[in-house]
């Protein structure tokens, strides 16, 4: 945001007045309508630990890991060949675990 320095600054008698009159304002103004939200509705995204997910499926499609991709022998997760770090006794290391 721009400060324009030319321009006449307040003193603190008028930030008073100007907050006088916001809290005047404010005072006069009806409150605004209370949201009335169902907790039942709010909980129902919360899974809390240890919950019973048997009756659950998962939609997700799983892919071997391609050839241009390996395991890190460390954090195991897939990566692209050209995050191999280090190759040692044939476990390969990803830039993130040997950095």
């Amino acid at each position: 945001m721009a400060t324009d320095y030319d321009a006449p600054r307040k003193t603190e008698e008028d930030l008073n007045e100007d907050s006088i009159e916001a809290l005047k304002t404010r005072r006069s103004d009806k409150p605004a309508a209370v949201v009335d939200d169902d907790e039942a509705d709010l909980a129902e995204g919360y899974e809390l630990p240890g919950a019973d997910l048997s009756g659950e499926e998962l939609l997700v499609r799983v892919m071997p890991a391609q050839a241009d991709e390996f395991t890190c022998a460390s954090c195991f997760l897939v990566r692209h060949r050209s995050q191999i770090a280090r190759e040692k006794d044939g476990l390969t290391y990803c830039r993130d675990c040997v950095g």
